[in-house]
């Protein structure tokens, strides 16, 4: 029997170069491949990996969306351990915070592209000592 995994999250962009710049800083993924309009990051040695393809008629989705908005297609969960902490790097990064955040231990907020992603924290997890 094949083996069969997932091996990418590809996202359009207005330029993937700057949103793949983005989230290799927030991730803390490297650069594994690139093209003029294409690039392809992931962890520093295996896992899954993130794509970016530039796509000049791009429109970012409306979250929450109204009728006849653009609707998100997908979105990125991130797990953190400090949910303030993280927020406040991401949003100086790039990101922006959304206006309506519907739970207390996940954060919406907007890539530079406008591609809605959540910083989250596992609640289950017992503090470390």
């Amino acid at each position: 029997m094949s083996r069969t995994r997932l091996s990418t999250v590809v996202l359009d962009a207005p330029d993937a170069h700057k949103l793949a710049e983005f989230y290799q800083r927030l991730l803390g993924y490297v650069v594994r491949a690139e093209e003029p309009h294409w690039v392809l990051i992931g962890p520093p040695f295996e896992g899954t990996a993130l794509a970016f393809e530039t796509e000049p008629l791009y429109t970012p989705p409306v979250w929450p969306a109204g009728p006849g908005d653009q609707r998100m297609m997908v979105h990125l969960d991130i797990e953190v351990d400090d949910l303030a902490e993280e927020t406040e790097r991401a949003v100086e990064l790039g990101a922006r915070l959304a206006d309506h955040q519907p739970q207390d231990d996940v954060r919406v907020l907007f890539d530079p592209a406008g591609h809605p992603f959540c910083l989250w924290v596992d609640l289950r997890r017992k503090p470390r000592l």
